[in-house]
């Protein structure tokens, strides 16, 4: 697989020196323009403040690319023909010579590849709402299952049913560990409801839940769950009551497959007057923070 390394990446994994993935769709479909720029350079900008390498990864014309110039983040977060790339396209994308937003099962496959251990992300997928109809259930939880790494989320996003997503994860032998907490987090929310996942005091500790796993030959991610801070959460009653409209408003469109979640994400942002945009950002930055401590630590 022919990768694109930036000029820091390419330093950092020839001296071994500390690497941080980090996806593109929630620059390409996540956020909207400039709020997308702005996250990301604050994310690479965090990564830089603790001395670990940020290695954002993308599909830019038909190339994948680990670490990004700022003129790379610029267009990929505001050109219209810039697609949402999970596993399965990247081929495509690259015979196509398509740009791309890397979904987390194709961030996942690529930094893997790259030999980066560690990736922080926003939200993972997982079974949507009402799969038991529709069958779609994302890439990211067979990504999970198949590639032995740290992945950093605030659980599953909201929109998603996260019972489910949580079911399916055990079921596909996931190791899911929550930072200070033994709850599954719901994105915009601390609280799900969801117990059963295994608590971790420091990031030492997920790492060496993530360097037994992989001694014991398991081939899974290990998903460290980081709740959203509590300043910028929005309460599960409250953020419940405007997803069910916005998938609402999903049905009644008929938007399904890829298109769905960034609907239902934009939906969201207008219907919470942007306020699920700003606790988006700090879930992520969140995750970034956690995810660079971890790389230290692996490191």
């Amino acid at each position: 697989m022919k990768i694109q390394f930036s000029k820091e990446v390419k330093t950092a994994l020839e001296t071994g020196a500390p690497i941080l993935s980090l996806e593109s769709t929630i620059i390409t479909h996540g956020m909207p323009y400039p709020d997308n720029v702005e996250f990301a350079l604050r994310a690479e900008s965090i990564c830089r403040e603790q001395n670990v390498v940020s290695a954002t990864i993308a599909i830019v014309n038909g190339e994948c690319c680990v670490g990004l110039e700022k003129a790379q983040i610029e267009f990929i977060a505001k050109d219209a023909s810039v697609k949402k790339v999970s596993r399965r396209e990247l081929g495509v994308a690259i015979a196509k010579k398509w740009s791309g937003g890397t979904t987390v099962s194709a961030t996942m496959h690529i930094a893997h590849q790259s030999g980066i251990s560690v990736f922080s992300t926003g939200g993972i997928g997982g079974v949507h709402r009402g799969a038991k109809h529709s069958f779609d259930i994302s890439q990211d939880l067979t990504a999970l299952a198949q590639i032995p790494m740290v992945v950093v989320s605030a659980g599953a996003k909201a929109v998603l049913d996260l019972s489910k997503t949580l079911e399916i994860l055990e079921t596909l032998g996931v190791s899911v560990v929550g930072f200070k907490t033994n709850e599954f987090p719901a994105f915009y929310s601390r609280s799900s409801g969801l117990c059963d996942v295994f608590r971790v005091e420091s990031p030492g500790d997920a790492v060496h839940i993530f360097q037994k796993n992989i001694e014991t030959g398991l081939g899974a991610a290990t998903l460290v769950v980081n709740p959203v801070p509590k300043k910028d959460e929005i309460p599960s009653d409250e953020i419940e009551k405007i997803i069910d409209c916005a998938i609402n408003d999903a049905r009644i469109k008929k938007i399904t497959g890829k298109d769905l979640t960034p609907f239902l994400l934009k939906e969201i942002v207008k219907k919470t007057s942007g306020r699920s945009l700003e606790a988006n950002k700090a879930l992520a930055l969140n995750n970034v923070m956690l995810g660079v401590k971890i790389v230290h630590q692996l490191s």
